[in-house]
């Protein structure tokens, strides 16, 4: 029998670890970014073309490499970062596994030109699918010049499966303000299609990280700073008020390292915790200094997921620095009930800052409250008010048989307007909005409406439960209200018809250079719902005008959840997008659990549920209506 087991050609095992390593051209952007690091460089110019599926140009003014150590670079395992084993235990720069580079080579083609300080000429060096194409001496700076062109050129199927430029672009973002965040002692700067992008001189930690997401958020970040033997711990926490559902900027980094770490998320979600809403949550800057020998990031090629040795005893340490940070700045709120040395306050008199100034009381030595009869609220008044006041002498019962004449015949009493007789099915609905006030029967629509309302119950403002020939119908009316709505928005997407609503004064919003792109995608889809967007540069939009209908909503919270929707999501497809805008806004639009409906409104809305295609469910799946069966009441009953 023949053998069967081969060694693999260097090419074909360089492509499989292109696999785990080089995954889109963010991560092209990461390993040749990095290495410039390594370098030493204090200058890093990046340059995308077609979101790097065209071309990736990286230039430093680090150390550069001699002939030999340029040719060298591109063969697997091969490394100046480490020598033995030992070393991994000691690491004090980015790389140390020796196959970025292999892994690009072997799925593009590069040309490297770079130079040594103090050398007249340099190395310039092409290869194409792991094959050398040419070497040969250049005149060029000190430094290292990468340039990566048709990536996945010789794997078609994964360049078949990179997303469109937009999403591409953005986690090129992504990578290089996670970069960017942790060596700010470094000037970078991005272009993509000739158009800078991105220009962060070198400056001082927290003013990097304004310069990458905005100046605004400078007055929602605290320090937090704490050094102990084990581990040092300085950055930036968010104030509990800025907390949000999404677009929270957080990261974790280590030894100049951008990793993840649940685990250590949690100590800071706990540090928070009845601070702020339930699914909210605040951005953070948080930097870890631990002896290289205490971690271990050779867990994953990429090498975001890192293992401490102490992992226990860092989580308390950070959950207490980030305690004591919210606790220094007041970000806790205190009760202090130390009044030593205070006058003497009447128990009810108010501050004079409150917005309701309790009534003054009187004492009246002749009150005797088993005497008195309270009278109608209507007759308090909060200048007259006292608790003796409030009491009335005792009159005669009135007789309680005038009270049920006109019942007898089924009809309401003379004089009495808003009570329909029993058998007819109706009552009176005492939760009706006043007259002129907007309410959720406004905005159903009008076709639903009918002479004599079907009578609706709801059940602690959450669920309308309504009889049907099967049985009880149940509905939850907040995802009723989505499916409705959702399906609104969407045919105004469709038809470009939608209404919008100018804004007296525009309101400011603020995204990161990760998230312009994905609100350029999506920006006709904005417009097809009724938002009106304009660009003011450096991340910040105008929002000019608003969806007609939402009044009372954030603007700048809504558009920024669903960019940040899109973002987490990723689609490709169009269609898909438009529906996670179209989502997100129904979501935010709809009734709350806990508002009180009337009868009328219970009524448009089960008509309105009932008028669309799919009433059973919602567009991400859950469950808008439950019938209980006529026979299971009765079982209930026996």
């Amino acid at each position: 029998m023949s053998d069967i087991i081969r060694l693999l050609p260097d090419s074909v095992a360089n492509q499989i670890a292109a696999g785990e390593v080089i995954q889109r051209p963010a991560s092209v952007i990461k390993e040749l970014v990095e290495n410039a690091i390594d370098a030493g460089a204090k200058h890093i110019d990046v340059s995308v073309t077609d979101a790097g599926k065209t071309s990736i140009q990286v230039i430093d003014d680090g150390k550069g490499m001699s002939e030999t150590d340029a040719r060298l670079a591109f063969e697997r395992h091969a490394t100046s970062k480490i020598r033995e084993a030992s070393d991994l235990f000691a690491l004090h720069t980015m790389g140390f596994r020796g196959e970025a580079l292999a892994s690009i080579a072997a799925v593009a083609q590069v040309e490297l030109r770079t130079c040594q300080a103090g050398e007249q000429l340099g190395t310039s060096i092409i290869i194409s699918g792991s094959k050398v194409e040419s070497q040969e001496a250049v005149a060029c700076p000190q430094g290292s010049n990468f340039i990566v062109r048709n990536l996945f050129f010789n794997v078609p199927a994964r360049r078949k499966f990179l997303k469109s430029n937009q999403t591409e672009l953005s986690n090129i973002l992504a990578e290089f303000e996670r970069i960017a965040l942790v060596n700010p002692e470094v000037t970078f700067t991005l272009h993509h299609n000739d158009t800078e992008i991105l220009n962060l001189p070198a400056i001082q930690l927290r003013q990097r990280i304004m310069g990458v997401f905005g100046k605004k958020l400078n007055q929602e970040l605290l320090s937090l700073d704490i050094d102990t033997t084990m581990v040092k711990i300085h950055g930036f926490i968010g104030k509990p008020e800025t907390a949000r559902k999404k677009g929270a900027r957080q990261f974790f980094f280590v030894n100049g390292r951008y990793m993840r770490h649940p685990y250590f998320h949690k100590a800071v979600a706990d540090a928070y915790e009845n601070l702020i809403p339930a699914g909210e949550q605040v951005s953070y800057f948080i930097y870890f200094d631990v002896d290289p020998a205490n971690i271990d990031v050779n867990i994953h090629p990429t090498k975001t997921e890192i293992k401490f040795e102490n992992e226990q005893a860092i989580w308390q340490i950070l959950s207490a620095a980030v305690k004591e940070t919210l606790g220094r700045f007041n970000a806790v709120p205190s009760i202090d009930f130390d009044t030593e040395g205070m006058p003497d306050i009447p128990a009810f008199e108010a501050s004079p800052y409150s917005l309701v100034q309790p009534p003054k009381t009187s004492y009246d030595p002749s009150y005797n409250p088993f005497d008195m009869s309270p009278l109608p609220p209507s007759s308090y008044s909060s200048a007259s008010y006292t608790p003796s006041s409030a009491y009335a002498p005792k009159k005669p019962a009135t007789s309680w048989e005038p009270l049920f004449h006109g019942l007898e015949k089924g009809r309401e009493p003379e004089g009495q307007e808003g009570t329909l007789a029993p058998e007819e099915g109706y009552v009176e609905d005492a939760s009706a909005s006043m007259p002129g006030e907007p309410t959720l029967y406004d905005a159903l629509p009008k076709e639903s409406v009918v002479e004599k309302v079907a009578q609706h119950y709801q059940y602690k403002g959450s669920y309308i439960l309504t009889s049907v020939k099967s049985g009880l119908m149940i509905i939850d009316q907040q995802r009723a209200h989505i499916r409705i709505l959702y399906d609104q928005y969407m045919a105004q997407i469709e038809k470009r018809q939608s209404i919008s609503q100018r804004m007296l004064f525009p309101d400011m919003v603020h995204f990161s250079p990760a998230e312009v792109p994905v609100l350029e995608e999506i920006m006709e889809d904005l417009k097809a719902l009724g938002f009106d967007l304009s660009s003011l540069g450096g991340g910040t939009y105008a929002i000019n005008g608003i969806p007609s209908g939402i009044e009372g909503l954030n603007p700048e919270t809504l558009v920024t959840n669903m960019v940040q929707t899109a973002l987490e999501k990723g689609c490709k497809v169009k269609e898909e997008v438009q529906s996670l805008l179209a989502l997100s806004l129904a979501k935010a639009a709809a009734i709350v659990p806990g508002q009180v409906l009337t009868n009328e409104e219970m009524n448009n809305l089960v008509d309105g549920l009932f008028a669309v295609a799919t009433p059973n469910y919602t567009p991400d799946g859950k469950t808008v209506l439950s019938v209980l069966k006529e026979e299971d009441l009765e079982k209930l009953f026996k």
